[in-house]
């Protein structure tokens, strides 16, 4: 067993091996450990101790995880029936600051206007946003145009067919006037 990990489960595991280690060699008697003299019984009551400790937090842990996990299920059934009340009483005593005082609400504040100094900064900041982002209207769009330069298209065509290939045109093929597929006739 490594003893270099440190884990409940390590640790569990080596208590019980101390604890079957020491009811086979040492059934009876006194040992003394660590400067401590210790009779085999209380040694091996004072590892269970701490081996039944461990067994006991991690119910506690398993508790706990349903106990949150039954709260989360609550809270997300319940929630939007909160929320939803609480806009319900907020539109119907929005003002009676006292009769929402009752439920524990409070009226929503009223936006306060903007100065005109505030107004001209958010459009001088609206104007320098579409700016660093690059952002057009329709209009300006329609005026952008691609310059492509340095890109040389080279056309496909298809092989010539040879006159001594069986798979030449036959007669009832004849090219089409701009030579570019060939006509059914």
């Amino acid at each position: 067993m490594n003893s270099n990990l440190r884990t409940k489960a390590t640790l569990q595991q080596r208590v019980g091996s101390l604890i079957t280690g020491t009811q086979k060699h040492f059934p009876t008697g006194q040992l003394t450990v660590g400067g401590v003299t210790y009779e085999s019984a209380t040694l091996v009551q004072t590892l269970q101790g701490l081996g039944n400790s461990i067994v006991g937090a991690d119910a506690a842990k398993a508790k706990w995880n349903d106990a949150l996990k039954d709260m989360q299920d609550q809270e997300a059934k319940v929630g939007p029936v909160v929320r939803a009340f609480q806009s319900y009483l907020l539109s119907s005593f929005g003002n009676a600051p006292s009769t929402l005082a009752d439920f524990g609400l409070v009226p929503r504040s009223e936006r306060a206007p903007l100065t005109v100094e505030q107004k001209a900064a958010a459009a001088a900041k609206r104007t320098a946003t579409r700016a660093a982002r690059h952002t057009q209207g329709s209009v300006q769009k329609k005026a952008v145009k691609g310059n492509v330069t340095g890109v040389v298209v080279t056309p496909v065509t298809a092989p010539q067919p040879s006159a001594a290939s069986p798979t030449a045109a036959s007669p009832a093929q004849t090219a089409s006037p701009s030579g570019s597929a060939p006509h059914i006739a």
